[in-house]
């Protein structure tokens, strides 16, 4: 169909040189039936922009704080609204977790807890046995065993020491069952905090699991193992008994377990006498015992001793000011206590127990003979000899064995300080007499039928390639037997020797005591042959008891915890060794020994005394063996190394020290003739009484040559030279 012709002019479309806007409305689209209409132009105008000096307006500012806030609340509002519609799904997933977690953990201790004996079994294990080794007046000389102490109960405690290590480790250990978790958090929490392992969170209870049924392994199960244990003895025992427990068990360091051990090896007491301070510096011993040992750092244990007692006083059991913290000192018994002689006392003691009585399993007590007076006498004066002439002399070592005609051992002295060498030297070294053999030379001599008074004749003499010699290379030609033996002389030994025959010679001196093997020959006669001082020592003991042989003994009495007497010395007469003729001739010789011949220096003010000199060849060795009626003393000086000393012969330095002990130790005693010689006083004495025994006002460990004996001895011997080795000691 043909469109019908309009009249109206086409409109053609066009541009303006003005700025239009052309705009296409929906009619113009293809397809729209409308007619187009004329596009409307606007004049677009430039918009202005905002610089940086535009400030908005109070109002502006204000409307956008409340739309902030607005916001907020809103945020906040619907953050609450979704959490509380969540909360029931929450809960529930919550304890779904929980749930399991408590199956994953008592999965866990399950597993671990099967790996342990049954509980039916579990019982606390029995703690090694300990030896109390006690003096003779029942003072303390030392202990021996794993455990280095007796268990003590909690009462017989110094209360001082709980309350410091409950301070300290385990503050609310009254309050838990066993496991701490207040504690367990703050501990992990420095732990994490401070990048490393500074603290454990173990309860006590935890750790006397430990110590008890458990290796000391850092693993996961082991500590899960620790808990249920603790929780086993959480339930089966008071809070005191874990604790008495624990105190009894811990490791205190230098080896030492338990306080009553560590009390006696740090401050040289029982733990019922600890003070306060002592309690602390014990204390915190238990962090690490040989970082804080005061043995060792003295200066970081008492630090640690002041962190203790702080912890006391907010705990509330030391007030504020009842103590000077900066006045905690520790003792110098810590650094001292493995130097003194009675640790070799106790060595000996602890082997003599166990060939009598064998294992025991209960802690026992041994009672020995030893004098604490006479054993502190004796290791002073030796130290204080060796310490002012020993490098002058070339001599580094001294012992001394004292025995009772019994005996019975009053004094023992193994070496300088036991803690550079426990070799006992008094008992186990086996070094050459000398001419203190020529004793039992002489000895023979008079049983052959000689006396003091037959005449030889020091000569020149030689046996085979031996040319004996005197030590001042002299020959004095007719000589006595008494005046030979006073002087020393090698050639009348030697020839009184070949006489009998040195095996005759032999058997004479172990009839008297000597227990090691001797050599038959020629030079027998001058010591040659190798023995020990005790028991050199104890061959003299008949001179001094009346002619019976006496072997020296240490134990008198072993009982247990329970007080059943497990051994008892019998006191058995022992079986004459000497006649009463040779008895008499060799005492007198004996003591013009030290009247006027080579032992001189020995010489006592008061009490006779008898005795004989001896030394070895190059001058290694260098003794002095003698007797009163009291005590028969033996010392040696020499070196490890059996190097030759600086000409040091028996009657220099061992006659003196020799000198020196003897007089302290006949302060309290009579004076008594030696069996056998004519009486020493107008007055005959009858039952004189045997060395007594001074009661010790300390321990043995704290006992010094500044106590009792400085006084006693210096009252005795105020007429003494200046330049004595005694006087030496007490000024120094």
């Amino acid at each position: 169909m043909a469109r019908k012709p309009t009249n109206k002019p086409r409109v053609e479309p066009r541009f303006s040189s003005d700025k239009e806007t052309v705009r296409v409305s929906s009619k113009d689209r293809i397809g729209s039936t409308a007619a187009p209409k004329k596009p409307s132009i606007k004049k677009t105008t430039p918009v202005k922009k905002k610089t940086s000096k535009t400030i908005p307006s109070k109002k502006k500012k204000q409307k956008k704080r409340l739309n902030k806030k607005a916001t907020k609340g809103f945020f906040l509002w619907r953050w609450l609204r979704n959490f509380f519609s969540r909360l029931p799904k929450i809960i529930y997933w919550g304890a779904v977790t929980s749930l399991w977690g408590v199956i994953l953990i008592a999965g866990i201790f399950a597993y671990y807890a099967a790996q342990l004996p049954s509980a039916s079994t579990w019982a606390i294990p029995e703690r090694p046995p300990n030896m109390r080794i006690v003096a003779a007046d029942g003072s303390l000389i030392g202990n021996r065993g794993l455990t280095g102490g007796k268990a003590l109960r909690l009462e017989d405690m110094s209360p001082y020491i709980p309350q410091a290590v409950i301070a300290i480790e385990d503050r609310r250990f009254h309050a838990h069952f066993g496991f701490d978790p207040i504690g367990f958090t703050r501990a992990m929490v420095r732990n994490v905090l401070s990048g490393r392992l500074r603290q454990g969170g173990s309860t006590l209870t935890q750790q006397l699991a430990k110590n008890l049924f458990l290796k000391p392994e850092r693993t996961f199960a082991r500590k899960v193992q620790e808990l249920i244990l603790a929780f086993w003895l959480e339930a089966k025992y008071s809070k005191a008994d874990i604790l008495e427990l624990y105190l009894n068990r811990v490791y205190f360091g230098a080896g030492a377990t338990g306080i009553n051990a560590a009390s006696h090896r740090y401050f040289g007491k029982d733990a019922k006498d600890v003070t306060i301070g002592e309690a602390a510096l014990l204390a915190g011993l238990l962090k690490a015992p040989s970082r804080y040992s005061p043995a060792r750092n003295p200066d970081l244990a008492q630090r640690r001793a002041r962190v203790v007692l702080q912890a006391m006083q907010r705990e509330g059991f030391v007030k504020p000011g009842d103590i000077d913290i900066q006045g905690i000192k520790p003792g110098e018994h810590a650094r001292h206590f493995r130097t003194g002689p009675d640790h070799f006392i106790a060595d000996m003691v602890a082997k003599e127990a166990r060939r009598l009585i064998g294992k025991t399993k209960k802690d026992i007590l041994i009672k020995t003979t030893i004098d604490p007076f006479l054993l502190t006498a004796a290791h002073s004066i030796l130290t204080g000899a060796l310490d002012e002439q020993g490098k002058r002399r070339r001599v580094s070592q001294a012992a001394l064995v004292s025995l009772a005609p019994d005996g019975a051992i009053r004094a023992l002295i193994g070496g300088r300080d036991y803690s550079v060498s426990q070799f006992n030297r008094a008992v186990d070294a086996k070094r050459q007499p000398g001419s203190a053999f020529k004793t039992f030379v002489w000895l023979n001599a008079l049983e052959r039928g000689n006396g003091p008074n037959t005449i030889y004749q020091d000569k020149p003499v030689q046996y085979g390639k031996w040319k004996p010699k005197n030590y001042d290379q002299e020959f004095r030609g007719s000589v006595t037997l008494n005046e030979a033996f006073s002087k020393s002389l090698n050639t009348i030994a030697a020839q009184l020797t070949m006489e009998a025959g040195p095996k005759n010679i032999a058997h004479t001196a172990v009839r008297m005591g000597i227990s090691s093997k001797l050599k038959p020959n020629a030079s027998l006669a001058l010591g040659t042959s190798e023995v020990s001082l005790i028991e050199i020592t104890q061959a003299y003991v008949p001179f001094a008891n009346g002619g019976l042989y006496a072997r020296p003994y240490l134990i008198t009495s072993i009982t247990n915890d329970d007080g059943k007497v497990l051994f008892r010395r019998n006191h058995d007469v022992g079986v004459r060794v000497l006649e009463k003729r040779e008895l008499s001739m060799m005492n007198a010789m004996l003591k013009n020994v030290v009247i006027e011949g080579t032992g001189k220096s020995a010489r006592l003010k008061k009490h006779p005394a008898g005795g004989k000199t001896g030394t070895s060849q190059n001058f290694r060795d260098a003794l002095f063996i003698g007797h009163t009626a009291h005590l028969v003393t033996g010392i040696w000086f020499g070196n490890d190394d059996n190097s030759p000393t600086k000409n040091l012969t028996g009657g220099s330095l061992p006659a003196r020290a020799w000198h020196d002990f003897m007089s302290a130790a006949h302060l309290d005693l009579l004076p008594k003739e030696l069996p056998g010689s004519p009486i020493y006083t107008a007055k005959v004495i009858k039952n004189v009484p045997m060395p007594t025994f001074r009661p010790s006002e300390r321990s043995l460990e704290t006992a010094n040559m500044q106590d009792g004996l400085k006084g006693r001895v210096k009252e005795a011997l105020k007429k003494k030279p200046k330049k004595s080795i005694l006087d030496f000691i007490l000024n120094r």
